[in-house]
């Protein structure tokens, strides 16, 4: 296991409960949380990007991401776990893309991102849809089966989240490329900046708001 690896790991099993924790508190906690994660993602995308005008739409469209999460996330305990529901299926992308791309590697995906795989992309589907299923299960939420009545329709939605997850990585990838940088920032040892952390899901959060409202 390299060093690089072993400080992935650290890092998240620091950050995943704390994360959490202010997710659940919700309310002052998370609105305290959303505004410095949103002032670190934006000096991140501030010293990353160089054209004045790209650099504004990237913001307006940031202020547009986290204010969805804002409303995303609510002030119930239903709208906690539709929430926690979106960032786990998000997670779950970005794992399962990093290791079944690690095990089965094959055919690159594209230029822009030269880690990610086909076998990534199927991948992260298979441990998105997965570990959603688990969480339901494990949580017996059936107050979420109100929002999505069939299985056809919930496999249908978190393929929708999981897919824009994974164009949010490559659009910032994309970015980081052009701007001749590995990482967003080395904020988060073995994991980089916060921007590279929650590319996919400043993505999913709006897409998954919008896709609720219409349920």
């Amino acid at each position: 296991m390299s060093q690089e690896f072993k400080k992935r790991i650290l890092s998240s099993v620091i950050l995943f409960p704390l994360v959490f924790f202010f997710i659940f508190k919700g309310s002052l906690f998370f609105n305290l949380f959303l505004i410095i994660v949103f002032l670190i993602t934006s000096n991140e995308w501030f010293k990353m990007q160089s054209n004045k005008l790209i650099f504004v739409i990237g913001m307006i469209f940031l202020l547009f991401s986290f204010y969805s999460a804002y409303l995303l996330r609510g002030e119930s305990f239903s709208s906690f776990l539709i929430f926690l529901l979106v960032i786990i299926t998000c997670i779950a992308t970005d794992i399962g893309g990093y290791v079944f791309g690690k095990i089965f590697k094959g055919p690159k995906l594209t230029k822009i991102s030269p880690n990610k795989t086909y076998s990534g992309v199927l991948g992260s589907y298979i441990f998105s849809i997965t570990l959603v299923f688990l969480y339901l299960k494990i949580l017996d939420l059936y107050f979420i089966n109100a929002f999505l009545p069939e299985t056809s329709s919930l496999l249908m939605i978190i393929f929708i989240i999981s897919s824009v997850s994974q164009l949010g990585d490559l659009v910032v990838s994309f970015f980081k490329r052009k701007s001749d940088i590995k990482d967003t920032s080395n904020l988060i040892p073995g994991h980089g900046g916060i921007l590279d952390r929650i590319d996919g899901i400043i993505f999913a959060v709006p897409v998954s708001l919008f896709l609720l409202k219409l349920i």
